[in-house]
């Protein structure tokens, strides 16, 4: 009987806890271990506030909130997870934004460029390097989405000590801002799955194959591995 192979050994994974940027094998290790557990971070006190918050929004959604208790629990625990997801915002936007910066041949991205990346068609570009322009672009997009809920969350949450008017902007920027980022979210779970697989890995394992790192981010997979051959 073969025993199947732990993956807590791997050697790659084991490089991932502290390193990034490095190719172990037949690997690269995209995402340490501190990047992934920002980004879960992120991602379950956005999924916390968004299930509480729904209940709140709408009666639709009122079944949402046995969940956690009852309606006062979500009340009590959406703005605090939403608090929580706006900070692990600040520190992703710290950590990531000097990969994250534009650069000048990446304008072309604002236009048919990002809606074809955004359709998952190919985009031949030998100039990709760890993060294409989409997914810049789209970083900068969430993290002043998370700015507005912040701001516009702050509003509701201290109703009474701020004029009528000021809330019922509270409300408004709230809702839109919610709408746009769900959207964008839906968008970034299917990139990040279904149309590129192997994308999810990198935040799991932290680490992706040499074949997926040199279709998808050729000049990232060049930098990291020295092989200056064209793709076939």
């Amino acid at each position: 009987m073969t025993t199947a192979p732990n993956p807590a050994l791997d050697p790659a994974i084991i490089r991932a806890r502290t390193a990034e940027d490095v190719q172990v094998g037949n690997q690269i290790v995209r995402h340490r271990l501190g990047t992934r557990l920002m980004h879960w971070s992120a991602a379950l006190s956005f999924a916390v506030a968004l299930l509480t918050g729904l209940p709140i929004w709408t009666p639709i959604f009122g079944w949402l909130a046995g969940l956690f208790g009852g309606l006062s629990v979500c009340r009590w625990l959406h703005p605090w997870s939403g608090t929580i997801f706006f900070f692990a915002m600040v520190v992703m936007f710290a950590w990531w934004l000097e990969d994250m910066a534009l650069e000048p041949g990446e304008r072309d991205w604002f236009g048919k460029k990002l809606f074809t990346y955004m359709m998952h068609e190919t985009i031949d570009d030998w100039m990709i390097g760890k993060y294409n322009g989409g997914q810049k672009i789209f970083f900068f997009a969430v993290c002043l989405g998370a700015l507005g809920l912040m701001l516009s969350g702050l509003l509701l949450w201290f109703p009474e000590s701020l004029p009528p008017a000021w809330r019922g902007l509270g409300i408004v920027v709230h809702e839109i801002t919610f709408i746009l980022f769900a959207v964008a979210i839906v968008f970034h779970v299917y990139l990040g799955t279904g149309a590129e697989p192997g994308t999810f890995r990198s935040m799991t394992r932290g680490t992706v194959p040499l074949s997926w790192a040199r279709l998808h981010h050729p000049r990232w997979y060049r930098e990291i591995t020295g092989d200056d051959r064209p793709r076939t």
